[in-house]
């Protein structure tokens, strides 16, 4: 009887361990991701309004990478009310320090705000500081408004 018993925890311990292994790999995949993810480039859309040239836009950017950048560019592309793309341009965001938020404006001559229906950074062409296809990669786009804005 008494090595039923221990035949019966020592299989049940076993069964515990197969069950809580997968738990442990999932644990052990998850810790990079969770230190690449303090690593990003937020871009915020966070207005769009009326100017007498077209449409002011507002972006609000933080550099939370591990470099500064001297200085960025976003090759955005701006599609109208009828989904199709309206313009693509690159704006020059100018440098981005670690860890500080900068706000950045841009007045789009000949674009109605009413009409802009979603805006995609479709790439970064000047990066200058991290490595080739860092900022890229780090990027985290939102919107504050109910204009989609991707990356």
């Amino acid at each position: 009887m008494l090595t039923k018993t221990i035949l019966t925890l020592a299989i049940s311990g076993m069964f515990a361990a197969a069950n809580f292994a997968p738990a442990l790999a999932e644990d052990a995949s998850a810790a990079p991701a969770t230190a690449t993810a303090a690593h990003k480039l937020n871009v915020e859309l966070n207005a769009l309004a009326p100017s007498q040239k077209g449409c002011m836009m507002t972006f609000v950017a933080e550099n939370d990478m591990a470099t500064p950048i001297n200085k960025i560019s976003f090759e955005l592309a701006f599609f109208n009310d009828k989904n199709a793309v309206d313009r693509v341009t690159v704006l020059d965001f100018r440098d981005l320090p670690l860890g500080k938020k900068r706000v950045r404006q841009f007045d789009m001559p000949g674009v109605k705000c009413e009409t802009v229906s979603r805006i995609i950074i479709n790439d970064t062409p000047v990066c200058d500081g991290p490595a080739a296809g860092e900022c890229k990669a780090a990027l985290n786009t939102r919107s504050q408004i109910s204009v989609p804005f991707e990356g």
